[in-house]
């Protein structure tokens, strides 16, 4: 093995730059130009890769070692989002989502839908501090709801996904949160304290934005069509008082367990469990038609109703066939394709050479969070994998922060602003086809609407320039020793 080692060759800069490159090329081209499946477009960004690496002298073991550790690693996440399709299906023929969608056609305006669903998954995403539980559970939903009216659903998704990052960015409760305080070494409540300056900004922006978007599209709305698919659902399903409260235990679970930070798995079985035995008791289907929702999805053949099901209002069937675990097979096949390229990547040694040129050329506290900023989102690009670019770009930068007298509470926040909520915005990663697959809104079609993702990197690097709220390491502080010893400064 010794010997092996020594024949591989260091990445060049050209050699280095070259999968970027040619990755951006390919799916440029692919996506926008030919309308390619992207699942082809990784593998074939995975091969060229490979053969790189290959030509630096690296043995396909080595190569494939990589890829399965990367995709052990997202292996809990695919399994989460399987159960997530177990328990949509669950959820519709149980009933629990016709009444969700039955209630909120009655209680929203179609003028505030937008800004509704961004409020109410910002609360809930604080509150249990995951963004894919909020956007799985109330933002499925309200997504339901939004389709009924006739809404807009890219600006709703946007809003949603925006409202669901908000808690994974600022919560306590989250792992991402708690991973950029881990990979720069700052205090928990710190980060979260300072990323107040970014984040209430680009809060405030979107409010503006989904208030103006709302009034907008309440004046073109279909609103004369809510009566008719609320008597529908009506008929279709017992969503009558009091039973209709019985139907929310399911959501209640879900709920309870994320607050209560119990594992997502589990919680998501048992809500599943309960509402099949709702489906049965209160909407009298069989256990095979249960099944076969799980599984397949909700099908309008399953209702057991006199109602002319060919002739209903369409967004009836547009609301409920949906779920199933099979539905989320696309997502575990894009993660194969798309690690495929991220471990060959990690292999060749890319990323790591790149950042060690350019901070040669790094000047001034705005040009040092514009390059984290920006490096953040490439690599989240890239990668399509925040815990990965949080450890690398945090271990990266910290000791230059610290050189420069910076807090690492601005770079924790940086991190945050541009790999947190920058995530769901890219089509291939885990996050993305989540949100796509839960929503059933194309990533490229939310993105613009989920204004709160990418105001924190124009918001950083505002700040970054004019030094607003940019913190300095204090005389007497916890990290004015280190800084002393990096800069080479005496007191």
């Amino acid at each position: 093995m010794g010997e092996e080692r020594k024949e591989v060759k260091k990445p060049t800069l050209f050699t280095a730059v070259l999968p970027l490159i040619f990755m951006f090329v390919v799916l440029f081209t692919g996506l926008v130009v030919y309308s390619i499946d992207i699942k082809i477009l990784l593998i074939i960004c995975a091969t060229f890769t490979i053969c790189v690496c290959m030509y630096q002298g690296h043995k396909w073991k080595e190569i494939e070692d990589e890829i399965v550790a990367k995709l052990a690693k997202a292996f809990p996440a695919i399994m989460i989002l399987i159960c997530v399709g177990l328990m949509i299906g669950a959820w519709v023929v149980s009933g629990t989502i016709p009444f969700l969608v039955y209630i909120g056609l009655q209680i929203i305006s179609p003028k505030y839908i937008i800004i509704t669903s961004f409020l109410v998954t910002v609360i809930l995403s604080v509150s249990t501090g995951t963004s894919w539980g909020a956007a799985g559970t109330v933002g499925a939903a309200l997504i339901s709801v939004a389709a009924g009216m006739g809404a807009p659903l890219p600006a709703v998704a946007g809003a949603i996904v925006a409202g669901a990052y908000f808690g994974d960015k600022m919560s306590p409760l989250s792992d991402s949160t708690n991973m950029s305080a881990i990979a720069t070494e700052t205090n928990l409540y710190q980060h979260i304290g300072h990323m107040f300056y970014t984040t209430v900004p680009g809060f405030i922006v979107s409010c503006v934005v989904y208030l103006i978007a709302g009034a907008h599209f309440a004046s073109d709305s279909q609103v004369g069509q809510v009566d008719e698919i609320i008597n529908t659902l009506g008929e279709l399903f017992n969503l009558a008082m009091p039973v209709g409260l019985l139907l929310l235990i399911p959501c209640v679970i879900v709920i309870a367990g994320s607050l209560m930070k119990k594992p997502t798995i589990p919680v998501m079985i048992i809500s599943s469990a309960v509402a099949i035995v709702l489906a049965m008791l209160v909407q009298g289907f069989s256990f095979t038609d249960c099944a076969a929702s799980m599984v397949s999805g909700f099908k309008m053949e399953m209702l057991h109703t006199s109602m002319d099901l060919e002739n209903i209002v369409e967004q009836v069937p547009n609301l409920l066939q949906r779920g199933g675990m099979s539905s989320m097979m696309n997502t575990a096949l894009m993660a194969f394709c798309g690690f495929s390229f991220i471990g060959a990547l990690t292999v060749c040694g890319s990323m790591e050479l790149i950042l060690e040129r350019i901070m040669k050329h790094i000047h001034g506290t705005g040009q040092l969070i514009t390059l984290t900023v920006i490096l953040g989102v490439i690599m989240i690009t890239v990668i399509g994998e925040a815990t990965v670019t949080f450890l690398m770009i945090g271990g990266m930068f910290r000791p230059e922060y610290i050189k420069r007298g910076l807090e690492s509470k601005n770079l924790s926040r940086s991190l945050e602003d541009s790999i947190t909520v920058v995530e769901p915005l890219v089509p291939w990663s885990l996050a993305g086809v989540y949100m796509t697959s839960v929503l059933g809104v194309p990533t490229v079609q939310y993105a613009p609407w989920a204004v709160l993702c990418y105001t924190g990197v124009i918001f950083a690097i505002i700040w970054g320039f004019t030094g607003f709220g940019i913190a300095k390491i204090k005389k007497g502080s916890a990290a004015y020793e280190e800084y002393l010893e990096l800069s080479g400064k005496t007191e």
